[in-house]
């Protein structure tokens, strides 16, 4: 649960934002494949697949294996019973280079 503040005329509030995780319920497998897509995004593996795609020149190999760890982490997860709560965290996810 996440908590933001919000302004309105002058006078603040506080205000709960529900990821869904936690609160009414525990991490499903739609939250840890979100987390993967996250993790994948930023390893710049999408960019450097489009890149491969206009130029014809290969990406780089460490790519496609950090993209293939990342789905068989996020796999791995999605089949315990139940999810870590702390699923999100660098642990259970490979580190990308």
């Amino acid at each position: 649960m996440r908590m933001f503040k919000v302004i309105e005329g002058g006078r603040g509030r506080a205000v709960q934002m529900d990821d869904g995780v936690g609160a009414g319920r525990g991490p499903n497998g739609d939250d840890v494949r979100r987390e993967a897509a996250r993790r994948l995004s930023e390893s710049g593996y999408h960019l450097s697949r489009v890149r491969e795609f206009v130029t014809g020149v290969p990406m780089l190999a460490s790519l496609k294996h950090l993209s293939l760890q990342i789905d068989f982490a996020a796999e791995a997860l999605s089949r315990l019973d139940p999810i870590p709560a702390d699923f999100r965290s660098d642990g259970y996810w490979p580190a990308s280079s």
